[in-house]
């Protein structure tokens, strides 16, 4: 038998954990659904500069702080894989890999992954030197030369970390220029131990059958191409939404993403979107938790809505 809650949140990110704090300490009864340890991608992340209140804390350290204060009122958390939402008008059943969660409101909060280049060698070499974490996997690569694809806020934010850890960071870039942000170009254009590969792309990625030993890359202006010797490939390519189960729903775009108005409502009442899954400008920890916020109180709204249309239904 399903488990009935007001509210269930999938996704326990920021957002997710802000959404399910805002709408326990409502009164309502909450479940905060995820297939992995609370924080997502913060876990990943080795220094946070740039939430409000902390010059600088870990992302471990910061997810455990959000999960404390999530569950503070009540809300539970749930590990488990969300395979679907099926929508019965005022109930939503949330059905997951082992379970069925029954809700008034869903709010999701699913965020985005790292997309893939889809070269030769990249899933053959993964684990074995291709990675899509530098706070994961930086260690492994100490002392060694490690290639970094990228131009934008985390390809530099990680070259930069890594050039605390390695011996050398080479970053690719299909561009001329850098998209991060400024305050992160000059640091790492100031650190001798990064250097810089424009205009080209990574074609493939090589090794001896148990290991990375390099890349090939082709520079997309001349044709030339070339190999670079590496250790390690670290790619940080973009993000794709992770909204495979919500196909069904109708609530995303051509691209996958999720549109909400600004209450973060999407096209079917009742459920919510907030956070990296959206489609937005801005994929922030601090813009997640500020639609977590509006989202755990649009959940309260709704709720009692419904119930007040409820009694009245009965008094009749």
């Amino acid at each position: 038998m399903a488990k009935k809650y007001d509210v269930v949140v999938i996704g326990a990110g920021p957002g997710g954990m802000t959404a399910a704090l805002y709408a326990s300490r409502a009164n309502l009864s909450v479940a905060m659904v995820d297939r992995g340890i609370y924080g997502g991608q913060m876990n990943n992340t080795a220094a946070i500069e740039n939430y409000p209140g902390f010059k600088s804390i870990m992302g471990p350290d910061l997810s455990q702080q959000m999960y404390d204060s999530s569950v503070n009122f009540g809300a539970e958390y749930v590990y488990g894989s969300v395979e679907s939402i099926e929508d019965k008008g005022t109930i939503k059943v949330v059905k997951t890999d082992s379970d069925e969660l029954e809700a008034k409101v869903v709010i999701i909060a699913t965020g985005s992954e790292y997309k893939k280049l889809g070269i030769s060698g990249e899933q053959e070499y993964g684990g074995k030197g291709v990675s899509y974490c530098a706070v994961c996997d930086g260690a492994f690569f100490r002392n060694k030369d490690v290639v970094v694809v990228g131009g934008g806020d985390s390809a530099i934010e990680e070259a930069s970390y890594l050039a605390g850890i390695v011996n050398h960071v080479t970053v690719i870039h299909r561009r001329d220029q850098l998209r991060a942000q400024k305050v992160l170009q000059d640091r790492a254009f100031a650190n001798d131990k990064i250097d810089f590969v424009w205009n080209t792309n990574v074609t493939d990625v090589i090794g001896d059958d148990t290991k990375v030993t390099g890349v090939k890359v082709v520079n997309n202006q001349t044709n030339e191409t070339s190999e670079i010797a590496t250790s390690g490939v670290f790619i940080y390519v973009g993000l794709l939404p992770m909204t495979e189960p919500f196909a069904g729903l109708n609530i995303t775009n051509d691209d996958g993403w999720i549109e909400t108005n600004d209450k973060m409502e999407t096209a079917v009442a009742g459920i919510y979107a907030i956070g990296d899954v959206r489609e937005k400008n801005l994929r922030q920890i601090t813009t997640a938790v500020g639609e977590g916020g509006i989202a755990g109180q649009q959940a309260f709204k709704y709720v009692e809505a419904h119930s007040e249309a409820d009694k009245s239904e009965v008094s009749r």
